[in-house]
């Protein structure tokens, strides 16, 4: 029985919850966790504990800074900030959208900031986690929580599409961030592709993907 931390490489449409169940499955451990939930659209670094003594100390990860790949796709607004929701197209036409706007928009997106965590989130609101509510069609009034975005590179932008690298701390929200962009500029947006890249030191590159790793390519590290 193996014990220890995963770094895992999460696959798109996979819950963080469905990488803890078949590391139970393929382990035969029971106690196993993850630190910082990605969305099931999402991918990339997920760290994951092994047994009793490295699920209790998770929480040293997820207050560490995270690094995303994010694209976003102007011109457009989803119910869930992501390509899972109701689109609502509110297309202006590209030539209004310069890189020089863009990059413009962008930068007044890093620093210290209050950011309102979108319906569709894991938050949890007096035990409820704000997706549950979201899908029985309750809104409810969030608080803006404290964030800080270090850094926004722009990777790439072709529009509609552009392609974020952010740098931000613990609780920050891609989703939220690509939404609020969209309404800086004026056409709407929303988070079409998402990778978490880096958290704290650790970095994806050095993961393993359960598609492709049987039990014996699983790396362990310890703290």
């Amino acid at each position: 029985m193996i014990h220890g931390f995963l770094l895992i490489d999460k696959p798109k449409d996979w819950t963080s919850h469905d990488v803890v169940g078949y590391l139970r499955k393929i382990t035969g451990e029971k106690r196993i966790g993850h630190a910082g939930t990605l969305d099931p659209f999402a991918t990339g670094l997920l760290i994951v504990g092994v047994g009793r003594e490295a699920t209790k100390r998770l929480d040293e990860f997820k207050r560490l800074a995270k690094t995303y790949l994010a694209t976003i796709r102007l011109g457009a607004v989803s119910d869930t900030d992501d390509k899972t929701g109701i689109i609502t197209q509110c297309l202006k036409p590209a030539g209004d959208i310069s890189l020089n706007k863009v990059t413009e928009t962008v930068k007044k997106f890093v620093g210290k900031q209050k950011q309102i965590p979108s319906m569709y989130s894991a938050k949890k609101v007096k035990g409820k986690k704000l997706y549950e509510l979201a899908r029985k069609g309750i809104e409810i009034e969030r608080t803006p929580v404290d964030i800080e975005i270090f850094d926004i590179t722009i990777e790439q932008f072709d529009f509609p599409l552009l392609t974020l690298t952010v740098s931000c701390s613990c609780g920050t929200y891609i989703r939220t961030l690509a939404h609020d962009i969209g309404e800086a500029l004026g056409v709407g947006a929303y988070c079409e592709e998402l990778q978490r890249t880096r958290i704290g030191t650790f970095d994806v590159r050095n993961a393993s993907s359960l598609k492709t790793s049987p039990q014996g390519e699983l790396i362990l590290f310890s703290l």
